[in-house]
């Protein structure tokens, strides 16, 4: 196999106005090979992967595919060299079927008119190759997150690309879809295609790597074999050991501002009853209590995310009581949660948590206008103070507060949504995959807040398909299967396989 890299960006940078964001990198992509990309969010990796795939230009440095020098000044111009990327937010038309999708842009004709019989089975073919058995004229918007990721995939390989960039592509599936992703990937590097792969989960790095690009802070720091350990990883990446990487203490966390008494810890603040919506979620039933972090763990597709939003208010129910602090909650009002404290971080922050083109300032501050309004006028120059600290607190790498939101990386996007809850001083969150797409660094200090909500006497509910922050962060474990609760573990009962056995058998086995 030839040494000479398909791809390289070399010595290249870029700059936004006053700020730089990549000086002097140089990554390269070889054929067979698959090379990771770690860094902490904000660390340049999303803007390095721009400028392979066409979308940066750099203004420093040089891009390099098959020993020349090239230009791409758009994504069709890297697509004709080869170069197909996955992006970690998707890019899919919510109202278009998923052969539309697969498609877009290169769709098949015949007399003039599109062939719809090559379209369909041209998607099939695609989708074929990561395993994907679903009709392929649904539209993507009646798809859940995993799948419409798995949709994005099939079209980044329909292009039949020989450089595939993946930036987070595992982030939103199980383990079984992230092993049939990891297959074909395998299949791949046997037909020489070469892979930029970018994770924030270090266990996948050694499965699928080969060699591994540290950057910190928009510069290189070193290139590693992926077999290097995770501890190791994170040292470069950053810049400090971890000891801990799922720090709870149900005592509370190191420095609670105000130590609360016994009985206010062991307080129910939340208590869900007999909840039930059709095709959703059947009759569940659960309380918090005050200083405690609930999981709730179960397959895609159990209905979890379902439950979070109709507890939030985001969606009705048919039937059941939410209930906070005594309070019984009306069905579907999201300002009267917001008014019994309870924060909803969901799943999808792009489509349902943030407004990307305001600013970081107004996403942070959009629970609070009412609340913090003076004779019916909105404190700007209170929101502002408050914004600036909490983002200051949440380390949210940007510009400015004034910045768009939307122009943040993916793990600092996460941050706003979780710090306009802190900025409400929210005492019950609802979380639904609250570090998915952020790095160990950020994770540890979400999971220090969540410690500090629970020492002040917060409820955390936390969903996640993260099994070992589900373990390593609940007092308590529900798992869903099918819309209803399969079963409850205690942190000391709780392992992978008891979770999994309960998530993957049918719910009337428990009796």
């Amino acid at each position: 196999m030839s040494q000479q890299p398909l791809v390289t960006l070399q010595n290249v940078g870029k700059t936004f106005g006053p700020v730089t964001v990549i000086k002097d990198v140089t990554v390269s992509v070889y054929a067979g090979k698959v090379q990771v990309l770690l860094g902490e969010n904000g660390a340049g990796k999303s803007t390095l992967i721009k400028m392979m795939a066409g979308v940066y230009q750099p203004d420093a440095g040089r891009i390099v595919v098959d020993g020349k020098t090239v230009t791409l000044p758009t994504t069709r111009a890297a697509e004709e060299l080869g170069i197909a990327t996955i992006h970690q937010e998707l890019n899919l038309v919510p109202t278009l079927s998923i052969a539309e999708n697969v498609m877009l842009g290169r769709m098949p004709t015949r007399h003039g008119m599109v062939d719809r019989s090559a379209l369909r089975n041209r998607a099939r073919a695609a989708l074929s190759l990561i395993g994907l058995d679903i009709d392929v004229d649904t539209l993507v918007g009646e798809l859940g997150i995993a799948r419409q990721q798995l949709v994005e995939i099939a079209k980044a390989l329909s292009i039949n690309a020989r450089i595939l960039i993946l930036d987070e592509p595992t982030a939103a599936l199980t383990r079984h879809e992230t092993e049939s992703l990891f297959a074909v990937m395998a299949d791949l590097r046997s037909r020489g295609v070469g892979m930029l792969f970018i994770s924030h989960h270090l266990d996948e790095i050694a499965e699928v790597g080969d060699t591994v690009t540290v950057l910190r802070d928009g510069e290189f720091i070193a290139e590693v074999p992926a077999s290097t350990p995770e501890d190791e990883l994170v040292k470069l990446m950053v810049g400090r050991s971890i000891e801990d990487q799922y720090p709870r203490n149900t005592g509370g966390a190191p420095q609670p501002a105000a130590p609360q008494p016994a009985e206010t810890q062991s307080a129910e603040i939340l208590s869900v009853e007999h909840l039930s919506s059709s095709g959703r979620f059947t009759d569940i039933s659960f309380t918090v209590r005050a200083g405690e972090v609930l999981g709730i763990a179960g397959l895609v597709g159990a209905g979890r995310t379902e439950l979070i939003r109709a507890i939030a208010g985001a969606d009705h129910y048919d039937s059941g009581t939410v209930t906070v602090r005594g309070r019984a909650l009306p069905r579907g009002n999201i300002q009267a949660a917001i008014k019994a404290g309870i924060g909803h971080v969901p799943e999808d922050r792009k489509g349902q948590g943030l407004v990307t083109s305001a600013s970081v300032n107004d996403n942070l501050g959009y629970a609070t206008l009412a609340s913090t309004a003076r004779l019916g006028l909105v404190d700007f120059a209170g929101q502002r103070s408050r914004a600036q600290a909490v983002a200051t607190k949440l380390r949210i790498r940007m510009h400015t507060i004034d910045q768009p939101v939307g122009a943040l990386s993916g793990g600092n996007q996460q941050k706003a949504v979780f710090g306009r809850w802190i900025i409400a001083a929210s005492t019950v969150l609802l979380l639904d995959e609250p570090t998915r797409g952020v790095d160990v660094g950020a994770k540890v200090e979400i999971y220090e807040l969540m410690n500090a909500i629970t020492a002040a006497g917060g409820a955390i509910v936390m969903v996640s398909s993260e099994l070992p922050e589900i373990l390593g962060m609940s007092d308590r474990i529900l798992v869903m299967r099918d819309g209803r609760l399969a079963g409850e573990l205690t942190a000391a009962e709780a392992t992978q396989d008891a979770v999994m056995t309960l998530a993957a058998r049918d719910v009337d086995e428990k009796n």
